[in-house]
């Protein structure tokens, strides 16, 4: 029978879902972030719980066989390390960035490779196929069993897949795609949550993979519901400023292997190529004798990095002094700068205060904590550390060095780029081996003074 037609007000961030207008979302306390939505209300006629029931078997978890589960293995290993080991069968994935910063690129990549094995389906709601075509002979795509289709009816592009059974899906992008029956416009809240139901049932029931391209908003988040994140298997977004030449690929969210783990890239005219030895990537070009620079040791996943941090301490010319950071926890370098001034007795009341982290690298784990305060404490008194230097520890509200993890993999990593001198926690020292590194000075310090003395020398 005919439907009711009224409206509700959806907000962008999160999917929380109002009668009326409001300014300030309380799902998730945004601002202006509430959208029109015009929904029609059915009533069922004649449908009872008995005739719509499905029978589904009960499944002992012992009894189901998974000896024959396999991945696709894209040859790329940065992206086969970020998924876990490859694409799982039937999973969904979602792959967001900012605009212009490698999305579509790797997704191509990844057909180039897989395309003379595999059956793929490349769906595209933003090009026209001689757009595709150009940009694939860009990057010397050249494969026998890729096939594109321009489509943006999300379920047209289901019942192609139900008739061709590909062994991969690429949807590009998911903001493109709308389902007719929905009034509203493609890109919206509604549209972009019911058209991944699609795709999500399809790659169940087929157990096909498909991997989605999100795009982002201006805060950086994937654009569309939160639930969006929830519905799919996994999360791979891009980092790094699009200007630069290096990418780096991290998972947000994934059900078949570590969030730990990164992939680093590198855009060049034919495309994204693999960075393996990222560390070395990172430290090329590090000045010589300069104050305000030190060597961090980050552990990313099982992938030990290694950093460089750039501290630069100045005199204020204002009142209210200065303090910037890039690539670091702002609130994080404040409570060292706290530390300092009460535990180590340098002051930074009257200075502008700026952290880098060299090379668009972003750097979370409290290890990087000694390094950073290194820096700062090396700009402040202008006097350069020792270039074979590394330092890595946690720094407490009592000033204290604490110990960190996996020290062993991060001397391993040090000593292998060619430092010398290796700064950590006096916690660690009791489980590090210094017979393996019988040319690496291994120190173990307490407090921030004496870490300072040692990188100085």
């Amino acid at each position: 029978m005919a439907g009711k037609v009224k409206s509700i007000y959806i907000c962008s961030q999160c999917g929380w879902e109002s009668s009326k207008w409001v300014g300030k979302c309380q799902g998730c306390n945004s601002w202006n972030t509430m959208e029109e939505e015009i929904q029609t209300v059915t009533k069922a006629v004649g449908k009872s719980m008995n005739n719509t029931a499905k029978t589904n078997t009960i499944v002992a978890m012992r009894d189901i066989d998974i000896a024959n589960e396999e991945r696709y293995v894209t040859g790329i290993k940065e992206f086969d390390r970020v998924l876990g080991g490859g694409i799982v069968k039937g999973s969904l994935v979602l792959l967001g960035g900012d605009p212009g910063i490698g999305k579509s690129t790797i997704l191509l990549q990844v057909c180039n490779k897989l395309g003379n094995d595999l059956k793929i389906l490349y769906v595209s709601g933003e090009e026209s196929r001689r757009q595709i075509k150009l940009r694939s002979d860009r990057l010397g795509v050249d494969c026998e069993n890729l096939y594109v289709v321009t489509e943006t009816d999300i379920e047209v592009i289901c019942q192609i897949i139900r008739n061709e059974l590909p062994d991969l899906v690429m949807i590009d992008s998911i903001q493109t795609m709308n389902l007719t029956e929905l009034s509203s416009s493609p890109g919206s809240v509604t549209q972009v949550r019911e058209c991944t139901n699609f795709l999500m049932k399809t790659a169940k029931s087929l157990d096909i993979p498909v991997m989605i391209v999100g795009h982002v908003n201006k805060d950086g988040a994937i654009a569309g519901p939160k639930v969006l994140e929830h519905i799919v298997d996994a999360v791979l977004h891009f980092e790094g400023d699009k200007q630069m030449s290096y990418r780096i690929l991290r998972a947000v969210k994934n059900r078949y292997g570590s969030t730990n783990e990164i992939g680093v890239f590198q855009m060049t005219n034919d495309g994204l190529s693999e960075v393996e030895n990222p560390s070395m990537m990172l430290l090329a070009g590090r000045p010589k004798n300069v104050s305000g620079t030190c060597v961090a040791c980050a552990m990313e996943g099982t992938r030990p990095i290694l950093a460089e941090i750039q501290g630069l301490v100045t005199t204020s010319g204002f009142g209210n002094p200065r303090r910037m950071s890039t690539g670091f926890d702002y609130n994080r370098m404040n409570l060292i700068l706290a530390v300092l001034e009460k535990r180590a007795g340098y002051f930074f009341s009257n200075c502008d205060t700026y952290i880098n982290v060299v090379g668009g690298l972003r750097l979370d784990e409290p290890a990087v904590d000694l390094a950073v305060a290194m820096s700062l404490v090396s700009s402040l008194k202008d006097t350069a550390i020792s270039e074979s230097a590394i330092a890595f520890g946690e720094i407490g509200l009592a000033g204290e060095i604490r110990g960190v993890s996996q020290s062993q993999a991060r001397i391993s990593e040090a000593v292998r780029l060619g430092f010398r001198k290796i700064v950590l926690p006096y916690q660690n020292i009791k489980t590090v081996k210094k017979s393996l590194y019988p040319d690496a000075e291994i120190v173990g310090v307490k407090n921030i003074r004496e870490a300072f003395e040692h990188m100085t020398n």
